[in-house]
């Protein structure tokens, strides 16, 4: 990897970043597989640290939570026994907080669907707060007990239930169920009405699954490597906090919340190689 010019460096990340694999980068690149990986572990732990430095202090006022599955080594059903209960082999969930005004993402997390996880995004998603928010989350349980013991009263809090109606027939077995409606219940505080939606966060599940190759669902490009994970959404929120614009805002996220004050090219990102 150290032998690959800026402009290679690049190269490869502009390929990640738009949703090709590993492998696809490989060839549409002429760079490595071992290369690639290398590469997309250097750049991640880079991106990773920048954005846990520099998404401090935010003034967001409204937050949406939710959580994206995926798997990691294999598929949960075939996770042999000696690894079954392990986290990094089989189901994998990467939870995601979105500012739904400037749609930055300024915390987000990778683990199990449970309570240790909850804790630990909201703790990280508190502490990069400047004041009160509004939080809206779906109706997973877990955020009940997580959203008081990191914020306690100091909080507008909304539940948005979504009703399905039955699951699709086995001709149709890949497609959701039809939602035939939703239900909002306050949990905490005084949250306005007209903001307890979930719709941007959800919105940014389509964007992980278009991004980042190893989301795509029926692929057999999942991630091996809970690392190689990790580092893949480390630098796809790099990436689309401050280099994509957002079409709605004319801007990136990130200048749009303030923490920068131009628009970066993947570049830039290269170039935090030099700062480790």
């Amino acid at each position: 990897m150290n032998k690959l010019s800026p402009e290679r460096r690049a190269q490869v990340i502009k390929a990640l970043v738009e949703g090709n694999s590993i492998r696809a980068t490989c060839r549409i690149t002429g760079t490595a597989k071992g290369t690639v990986l290398r590469l997309l572990a250097e750049v991640g732990e880079a991106c990773a640290k920048y954005q846990d430095e520099h998404l401090r202090n935010l003034t967001c006022r409204r937050i949406q939570c939710d959580e994206i599955w995926s798997f990691c080594y294999a598929k949960e059903k075939n996770v042999p026994d000696d690894v079954k209960g392990t986290f990094g082999f089989g189901d994998v969930w990467t939870w995601t907080a979105l500012d739904a005004d400037t749609k930055l993402v300024p915390a987000w997390a990778i683990g199990s669907r449970g309570a240790e996880t909850a804790n630990e995004f909201l703790h990280d998603l508190a502490d990069r707060l400047a004041h009160r928010i509004q939080l809206t989350t779906d109706g997973h349980k877990v955020y009940l007990n997580a959203v008081e013991n990191v914020f306690g009263i100091d909080i507008d809090y909304a539940m948005l239930v979504k009703l399905y109606g039955p699951g699709p027939s086995d001709e149709g077995r890949y497609s959701p169920a039809k939602c035939n409606g939703t239900e909002t219940h306050v949990v905490r505080g005084n949250p306005d009405p007209k903001h307890i939606s979930t719709s941007y966060v959800e919105r940014q599940n389509l964007t992980m699954r278009m991004s980042m190759r190893r989301f795509t669902r029926l692929t057999n490009a999942f991630s091996k490597k809970i690392e190689n994970l990790a580092y893949a959404v480390a630098l796809h929120f790099m990436h689309y906090n401050f280099c994509r614009v957002h079409k709605t805002l004319g801007t990136t996220p990130a200048v749009a919340a303030g923490i920068a004050d131009h628009e970066w090219t993947v570049a830039e990102i290269v170039n935090l190689l030099e700062s480790k």
